[in-house]
């Protein structure tokens, strides 16, 4: 039987160029239009035209995007692990809001002849906004080709013992490398989050849970108790958003340095290269504190493992995954999705 791996992602455009940032912007804006009901049509292409100008810039001054081109190098990482493992596979990369979009790889890959397919977004932490509307994406997709064929989801991972792992050896293999002391009483470590609509925590996937469970994690295998978790909000809608934000918990940092993680990304991209690197370092030097930012272990060969062995489990006719065990997905209830947060 044929497979064909879908592994999705947010996108980025790869050009800072009007013509590629505000569409992309506007199919953001209109995916999560229900945050404002009340607004009327035409709403997502006026926040996309007010924001184009400054992503353009901050996209200028970090060289262009590297999503794209870092998820197309996971791909081939995955997929050649896989093929390696004796899978007859082939993997996909799949954009929610640039291209190749989600519904051009499900027609891609119904044009070859693919039998099955698995749907993996690379999300650690499952959200409504990321890892839940990249799976409602594929099956839209599906319908609108009229294409039947067996389809297994994966949602959240952050559970992963390989995952937390990686976070961990990262953050180690930087602070060794940097001579950085990570245990001084003058160093704090500061996780950062994707901000996200409460609206979104209240009706979905226990997102702000599954946040501070990983921060945990990662701090109990490095052998930290005391370390700070913030949000990434992008407030371009008058509504509430998760807390605290990122720029108040710098501010608020009692310590002489902090060593920033972007815990929830896998990909450089303009949320860590400018906002983490440009706009929060110059929080924190303002503020008189020395600045690390743990690089995104988006190549590194354990990730692409974990991403494969996610791949291969999901395929077992019951899936399981060690001691945790990938169960039935409970926040996306269908028989196909699993995820390692549905055990409580």
């Amino acid at each position: 039987m044929k497979i064909g791996v879908l592994i999705l992602n947010f996108g980025e455009p790869e050009n800072p160029t009007l013509d590629e940032v505000i569409p992309f912007l506007e199919r953001i804006f209109a995916r999560n239009s229900s945050l404002e009901s009340d607004k009327g049509s035409g709403r997502a292409r006026k926040l996309a035209e007010a924001r184009a100008p400054g992503l353009i810039e901050e996209y200028k001054q970090i060289g262009g995007s590297p999503l794209a081109r870092q998820a197309r190098k996971q791909v081939r990482m995955v997929e050649g692990i896989l093929r390696r493992r004796g899978l007859d596979l082939q993997c996909y990369s799949g954009m929610q809001f640039t291209e190749p979009s989600v519904a051009t790889v499900v027609a891609e890959a119904q044009a070859a002849g693919v039998e099955q397919l698995v749907a993996l977004p690379v999300y650690p932490l499952c959200g409504r906004s990321t890892t839940i509307a990249a799976l409602e994406d594929v099956r839209g997709a599906m319908s609108e080709l009229s294409w039947e064929v067996p389809l297994r989801e994966i949602t959240g991972w952050h559970r992963h013992p390989a995952y937390q792992r990686l976070r961990a050896d990262t953050i180690l293999d930087y602070v060794k490398r940097e001579g950085v002391d990570l245990h001084a009483s003058d160093t704090t470590l500061v996780f950062s989050a994707h901000g996200t609509p409460l609206k979104y925590v209240d009706k979905g996937p226990r997102y702000v849970t599954y946040v501070e469970e990983v921060c945990r994690m990662v701090a109990r295998e490095l052998g930290i108790s005391d370390y700070a978790l913030g949000y990434q909000n992008h407030t371009n809608r008058d509504i509430p958003w998760t807390a605290p934000d990122i720029e108040s918990v710098i501010r608020e940092v009692d310590a002489a340095r902090v060593i920033v993680d972007a815990v929830s990304f896998m990909h450089e991209q303009s949320e860590t290269l400018g906002e983490l690197d440009g706009e929060l370092r110059e929080i924190a030097e303002e503020a008189g504190l020395e600045f690390h930012r743990i690089p995104i272990p988006h190549d590194d060969a354990a990730f692409a493992a974990l991403l494969a062995d996610l791949v291969e489990d999901v395929l077992r006719p019951e899936p399981v995954m060690g001691e945790l065990g990938l169960r039935r997905c409970l926040c996306r209830a269908t028989p196909a999705t699993f995820c390692l947060n549905a055990a409580d």
